[in-house]
């Protein structure tokens, strides 16, 4: 008996995500390595927790795919890529590889509801979200590199970014979490 219950476009575009996932835990991996090796703790420490966090994503798209019946594809993960030339450029890089990473979310979003897959379309759901919080997170680190200086930042201020990379929550606060009492 047949039990998937996915488009075989949509098992397809579900599997590539898998595979987009595990792509960016190895970007983070790279990067939090890159931090390491040039004395950024901080935000070796950060980049090492969304590598995880990706491939948490990525463990999240494999299950799905299975409990809808369809075949997981486990293809090769592209290369994360050249090292970044400074922090700033680290970051530039992760936001560019969020937003790549969102309309690959949307693309699926879309798929699901042009197929009236309701099922896939509400788990989807779920990273549209997490997209957003990626995305801002992204922004508001590019932020503190700016006031830091952004690509001329000098070693005083990337120190104290990196102090302060190290405490930054792995969450962002979102525009619809937030309100009059709590900007």
């Amino acid at each position: 008996m047949d039990t998937n219950r996915l488009s075989d476009t949509l098992a397809k575009a579900l599997n590539q995500q898998m595979t987009n996932e595990a792509h960016n835990a190895q970007i983070y991996l790279a990067y939090a390595a890159w931090a390491s090796d040039k004395g950024y703790e901080g935000i070796a420490n950060f980049m090492f927790r969304h590598s995880s966090e990706e491939r948490n994503h990525m463990m999240k798209f494999l299950e799905y795919i299975l409990k809808r019946g369809a075949k997981v594809t486990v293809t090769e993960i592209p290369h994360p890529g050249p090292d970044p030339k400074s922090v700033n450029d680290c970051f530039e890089k992760v936001f560019q590889s969020e937003i790549e990473n969102t309309k690959s979310i949307y693309n699926i979003v879309n798929m699901s509801f042009e197929e009236k897959d309701w099922a896939t379309w509400n788990f989807m759901q779920w990273f549209v979200k997490e997209q957003t919080e990626e995305e801002t997170m992204a922004l508001d680190l590019l932020a503190k590199i700016k006031i830091a200086g952004g690509a001329n930042a000098d070693n005083d201020a990337l120190y104290v970014l990196d102090n302060d990379i190290a405490k930054t929550a792995d969450d962002a606060v979102l525009a619809q979490d937030t309100s009059v009492q709590n900007p």
